[in-house]
């Protein structure tokens, strides 16, 4: 697996930098009304096949954070989130916010109402994902007969995710607890996904971070519903079968994995920097989900 290299975390006055991962940096407060809780900047770093590349792209911290703020709201009648306050240092001003300290679930907790990535390979193995078989003669982008809980391990830093069967889920976190991890999932899936669907998008897929409080309370962390965690694709231009047009960052995917680029991902050396048209064409489709879900201009 790769050796990751994160820059070094940006100084904040009256925060303590603990941790770092392939695009948001954590500070725990030091003094004032939010003293122990968390700060979680989103930077304009962007990963692809467990690298963290050399370039970046403009504004994505910003728009990742606006975008993870509407669905939390447009969510919190169906899972409470971390969020305290977005009244944050001026340095990460409109990139960060304040959030609660939770005991998170070692579960990445995914659910898929479309075919294609990881969950295409294992269905073209063996005809099923995480252990639900699927009907045959599925193919890349396909809808499936309904959306499916596919969870995957949380890797460390450099490592994969790898898909694991609802029984793992279980053996990790208990039956009662899993339970409700999965439904909860499937809620926001549901939710999320009419709602794309009304501004002409489709949620392929989608992966949520969930943790729990003292109190027992399962609470959504970290982000939701952005082009980092998840699949959005122009609804007009869906066609099974074929790779699908998308506003995440499958462009950068692509790139890489073209002859233009000269990488070879079975190689241990890291990707090139991007070029300048593929960081604007990242952008500006980042955006383009943002304006076009939120209704709201950046």
């Amino acid at each position: 697996m790769p050796d990751i290299e994160l820059p070094e975390a940006p100084v904040i006055a009256g925060a303590r930098h603990v941790h770092s991962g392939k695009v948001r940096d954590l500070y725990e407060i030091e003094a004032g009304e939010h003293a122990g809780r968390l700060l979680m900047v989103a930077s304009d770093r962007i990963s692809a096949f467990d690298f963290v590349l050399d370039s970046t792209i403009p504004d994505k911290g910003e728009i990742l954070t606006r975008m993870s703020l509407w669905w939390f709201g447009q969510l919190a009648d169906v899972v409470p989130h971390h969020v305290v306050s977005t009244d944050v240092p001026p340095e990460v001003a409109g990139r960060a916010v304040i959030c609660e300290r939770l005991e998170m679930y070692q579960v990445e907790c995914v659910v898929r109402g479309y075919l294609t990535g990881s969950g295409l390979l294992d269905y073209r193995s063996g005809g099923e994902v995480c252990g639900i078989a699927l009907p045959a003669g599925l193919v890349d982008g396909s809808r499936l007969p309904r959306p499916i809980f596919t969870p995957a391990t949380k890797a460390a830093l450099g490592d994969h995710d790898e898909n694991v069967s609802y029984a793992a889920v279980v053996t990790e976190v208990g039956a009662e607890v899993a339970a409700r991890l999965r439904e909860l999932t499937l809620a926001v899936y549901d939710r999320a996904e009419k709602m794309a669907r009304e501004h002409r998008i489709i949620l392929a897929d989608t992966k949520l971070e969930l943790g729990v409080r003292d109190d027992a309370t399962i609470v959504l962390g970290d982000e939701v519903l952005t082009p980092d965690s998840s699949r959005f694709w122009p609804a007009e231009q869906w066609q099974p079968g074929r790779a699908q047009p998308s506003y995440d960052k499958q462009i950068v995917r692509d790139w890489l994995l073209s002859p233009e680029s000269g990488w070879d991902r079975t190689c241990p050396d890291a990707p090139p920097p991007l070029p300048e048209k593929v960081v604007d064409h990242t952008r500006a489709r980042y955006l383009q989900a943002y304006e076009l879900l939120t209704g709201e201009r950046f």
